[in-house]
């Protein structure tokens, strides 16, 4: 390029939502806990424990993630 020609800035990347990794959990977290609590399959018997585990884990933590993002952006 030469020194005449203005220089094109590439587009910023697209905004994301800062709620995406909560959703993410609570969606990963829900589905632990219908396969680990409320799934009558014989063959995921033997899963059950760990999505139990998993599902007491994971949406705790999901809920505590919103409230942290919505205290984080209430601030701005």
């Amino acid at each position: 390029m030469d020194e005449k020609t203005p220089r094109k800035e590439p587009p910023p990347p697209p905004k994301m939502s800062p709620y995406v990794f909560t959703i993410m959990l609570l969606g990963f977290g829900l589905w632990c806990f219908w396969d680990g609590w409320l799934n009558s399959d014989p063959e995921m018997a033997e899963y059950a424990l760990f999505n139990q585990v998993l599902s007491a884990v994971l949406i705790p933590w999901a809920i505590w993630d919103f409230f942290n993002v919505k205290k984080k952006y209430k601030k701005k």
